[in-house]
């Protein structure tokens, strides 16, 4: 075949006169890479190749890491998981290998995300979300995607939305946005952990977290900001009152000095906002996690003191007691879980005191249904968004509408084992959840994502806009 023939068969005559054309009314200083880039667009983007590896998560417990091939790059995203996993939640495949990472190794999801998820998606255009999540959830049979694996979905899931934002040319906060049916953005608060307790700590506090919340920021930066000095601050605090020792960081990296009381942790927040010159600029948050601590239907707050183990059990009744004087008391503005993941009834009664916002998290495990019944119910009145327990981005957006429709808040949150994959910073954002759990200011795969923020709001520039006191609805 001849350059002539060639050049007719694949139409390339006309295509390069275009570039040209294209290169003249720009005026481009650099006429060749000019040209390629405006070749290479002309391109259709599809799917070439997907290649799946076991890395390790922020525990050291295996994870996956995905590459993404089109034709145009590679795009790269990696999933996290939770510490405890609910019965109503997308299940992670896991090889069950006892000598090999005690049985959390990822291996069987590799292969899995290289052979068959590979040669259903491999062709297809990334910017085409919602087909590509559709034809991951169709090699599953099964409803909670125990065959496949929700781990190897998400991987991939959150990959093509990668490379779907990189083919339109826009940050994949905007195309987050766009997916969603969103016309703007929105910064979010972040819910910083300060105090860790639970089973994610070795003190006698009885609930997993204490948390800030810099609704007073005029904008995320100055938030981060407020949030990292008042983390310090409390560190000195708690070194003073509680001695070296007391610094001791929890599983989460959250301070955990040996509290034995709620009001007792509360406190020394308080005084690191005071100290810290941001009074009635922050407010606070709990992670009650009750569930680690229900007996029957009893909830037992000494259950991490062997020798007082039985002794304070509280019953729904009291625990919406102990929970309305704390309201009272302090300046709390949400409260997650505050009651066992099967306990909807006491859930209910203290939701509809209108005393905070109620964040269901192992009630509703980001599940659909479980979040229909809470909205129809009235059961509580905000989600807690954990992407690796619904399995796509599709799947995440339509429980966030399921929510926000519902007029519920939504967090946005990370997972115990991270990653430094930023998504879900860029999710928050295009989701516009007016809320962002990401952890302790330490640690990177924490900061990894705040920094994330941080770099979005600098792009956004005057455009930004900051949740702030508006974080229920923004």
């Amino acid at each position: 075949m001849s350059v002539q023939e060639y050049l007719d068969k694949h139409l390339l005559s006309r295509k390069i006169e275009d570039a040209v054309n294209a290169a003249v009314r720009a005026k481009t200083a650099d006429p060749v890479l000019f040209i390629s880039n405006h070749m290479k667009k002309a391109v259709s983007p599809v799917i070439t190749k997907i290649k799946a590896r076991q890395i390790l998560d922020s525990r050291g417990i295996p994870t996956l890491e995905v590459d993404l091939h089109t034709n145009k790059g590679m795009y790269r995203a990696s999933v996290p998981s939770g510490d405890s996993t609910g019965m109503y939640e997308a299940v992670e495949l896991r090889d069950g290998e006892k000598n090999k990472y005690f049985g959390k190794g990822v291996l069987k999801a590799v292969n899995i995300i290289n052979t068959k998820i590979s040669e259903a998606l491999v062709g297809m255009d990334p910017q085409q979300q919602a087909q590509i999540d559709q034809a991951l959830i169709d090699l599953d049979k099964t409803e909670n995607k125990a065959e496949v694996g929700a781990n190897s979905m998400l991987a991939v899931s959150i990959a093509a939305c990668k490379a779907g934002a990189a083919e339109k040319e826009v940050s994949l906060y905007k195309h987050i946005a766009d997916l969603s049916g969103k016309s703007s953005t929105v910064l979010p608060v972040p819910v910083i952990t300060v105090i860790n307790g639970g089973k994610h700590a070795a003190n006698n506090l009885a609930i997993q977290e204490i948390m800030i919340l810099p609704v007073g920021a005029n904008k995320f930066e100055e938030a981060l900001q407020m949030g990292a000095e008042t983390y310090h601050h409390l560190k000195d605090i708690v070194s003073e009152k509680y001695g070296s020792s007391g610094c001791n960081v929890g599983e989460d990296g959250g301070l955990a000095p040996n509290v034995s009381t709620i009001s007792e942790g509360l406190d020394l927040v308080i005084e690191a906002i005071d100290r810290a010159g941001f009074n009635g600029r922050i407010k606070l948050a709990l992670n009650i996690a009750a569930t680690g601590f229900c007996v029957g239907k009893k909830y037992d707050l000494d259950f991490k003191s062997p020798d007082k183990a039985g002794q304070n059990f509280k019953t729904g009744e009291e625990l919406t007691e102990l929970y309305s004087k704390l309201v009272a008391d302090y300046p709390i503005v949400s409260i997650e879980q505050p009651f066992d993941k099967e306990d909807w009834e006491h859930t209910k009664v203290f939701t509809a005191l209108e005393h905070c916002q109620v964040v269901g998290d192992d009630l509703l495990t980001s599940n659909p249904k479980r979040i229909e019944r809470a909205i129809n119910e009235f059961t509580c009145n905000a989600l807690l968004l954990k992407v690796n327990q619904v399995g796509t981005v599709t799947e995440a957006l339509e429980v966030v509408k399921q929510a926000k429709d519902g007029n519920w808040g939504v967090i946005v949150s990370h997972r115990l084992g991270e990653t430094d994959d930023s998504f879900i910073s860029n999710l928050a954002v295009g989701l516009a959840s007016g809320l962002f759990k990401a952890g302790p200011p330490s640690h990177g795969e924490h900061i990894s994502k705040y920094n994330q923020l941080l770099r979005i709001e600098e792009e956004l520039g005057s455009e930004a806009v900051y949740a702030g006191e508006q974080w229920r609805s923004p």
